[in-house]
């Protein structure tokens, strides 16, 4: 759950710093000035325009080829910590998902292919299927693994060189 807060919320972060890079008119010479300022804060986005996408949409997008035939989907986004998008990690190869492999490209990479008669947006990507396999899998990050500082032989203290727990005084005195 929240993946999808943290895909949703950069994503739109995302759409809306294109939006406010845009320039506006200068106002009107007879317009009057705004009585107060807004309060700043976070802004609220009330409504996804028809150019922005929901990540819960995107996943699973179509990747088409140069010969505009399907060469896989998108599985999942890589963000930076600031919020922006790195790559599009897409799932290549394989049948319903056995034996597939992701790889990760840049959105630089992509173009939107608008959908036809109401059909849903696709990606086209300047490569081919045989070299979106022969590309590099995408590996997510693994944090290292901690260890418990346990004996072997696990919870019950079993199997050599186990630890075993130590007397009180009181035990020891009989």
């Amino acid at each position: 759950m929240l993946k999808k807060l943290m895909i949703g919320t950069a994503l739109s972060g995302l759409m809306l710093s294109g939006a406010l890079a845009q320039t506006s008119l200068p106002p009107a010479a007879n317009s009057t000035p705004p009585a107060a300022t807004q309060p700043s804060g976070p802004a609220i986005v009330s409504s996804q325009k028809p150019d922005q996408w929901l990540a819960s949409k995107f996943k699973g997008t179509d990747v088409i080829g140069t010969d505009e035939q399907k060469i896989g989907d998108v599985t999942d986004v890589l963000f930076a910590n600031d919020g922006r998008i790195d790559a599009y990690v897409i799932s290549v190869g394989g049948f319903l998902g056995v034996g597939a492999k992701d790889v990760a490209l840049a959105p630089s990479s992509f173009q939107v292919i608008k959908g036809v008669n109401g059909g849903y947006d696709k990606l086209k990507l300047s490569m081919s299927k045989e070299q979106l396999k022969q590309a590099q899998n995408f590996e997510p990050y693994q944090p290292p693994r901690t260890t418990t500082g346990m004996a072997p032989g696990g919870l019950n203290g079993g199997g050599l060189g186990a630890s075993r727990p130590m007397s009180s005084p009181a035990q020891s005195s009989r």
